[in-house]
């Protein structure tokens, strides 16, 4: 019987350090920087390095650049930030523009999140696209060692210190993936929302869409006119790559 206990943080704000403490987090943030960073490294990318200010990313990418070619992306308010390479939609990282070179980026609340648990024992990213590899490496990385498992936190990254609803449906969707029994109670109200938003569904996409469009994030999104972003990020299974974090270098890389 798997005897892993799987946690859902609704929004990594408030979280203590302690909390994900020895744990396999899953940092989730669906629209957009978890789906732009599988999707940066599923075409080719070497590495993405997540940075909480514009400064410390332009920093960073100077530094990195004396590695080879570096890119800089991510947003303020949805938007690409002036002067940066890229913007946090998902279609900006194609294999063209990213295969072989760096990418630091900075994002309004994804990086935030990753930041937020510098305690755990691993750090990878998960999204609809990749629920399914994310969800089973998670699982894999919990039982490996041959001891006790280590629980399992879904972190959701929120807006601006709320809640949202895209981030926790891309939690269900993830435990919907793994068949996980030991839930604690945010995480099973997770998987049933996901279950019930694609429930009689032929094709689960164009219900996740909705669902999608219909949150706080997507609203937001439609309002800048990045509605094919919300598409992208609701394409469940496409990508079969989980990012994990490079303690010794800050940097995100496939995970093997």
């Amino acid at each position: 019987m798997d005897r892993t206990q799987w946690h859902c943080h609704d929004c990594f704000h408030g979280m203590q350090e302690s909390d994900t403490a020895g744990g396999i987090v899953v940092v989730i943030d669906v629209l957009r920087a978890s789906t732009t960073i599988i999707t940066a490294l599923a075409n080719g990318a070497i590495g993405v390095r997540p940075e909480l200010s514009p400064d410390a990313a332009r920093k960073a990418a100077g530094a990195a650049s004396s590695h080879g070619n570096c890119l800089l992306g991510g947003e303020r308010g949805g938007l690409k930030i002036d002067g940066f390479d890229l913007g946090n939609a998902p279609r900006d990282y194609s294999r063209q523009a990213v295969a072989g070179r760096r990418i630091v980026t900075t994002t309004t609340n994804g990086t935030a999140a990753v930041a937020a648990c510098p305690r755990a024992e691993a750090i990878l990213v998960g999204a609809l696209v990749n629920r399914r590899a994310v969800a089973a490496r998670s699982l894999e990385l919990a039982l490996a060692g041959g001891g006790p498992p280590r629980p399992i936190h879904l972190v959701c990254a929120g807006t601006d210190g709320a809640v949202t609803e895209e981030d926790i449906l891309a939690a269900g969707a993830i435990l919907d993936a793994v068949g996980a029994t030991r839930l604690d109670a945010a995480a099973a109200a997770a998987r049933e929302r996901f279950r019930e938003t694609i429930r009689g569904a032929t094709d689960p996409r164009i219900l996740v869409a909705a669902a999608l469009a219909d949150s706080r994030g997507g609203r937001n999104l439609l309002a800048i006119g990045m509605e094919a972003d919300i598409g992208d990020a609701a394409a469940i299974d496409t990508i079969p790559v989980v990012p994990r974090l490079d303690r010794s270098t800050g940097w995100f890389h496939v995970d093997r």
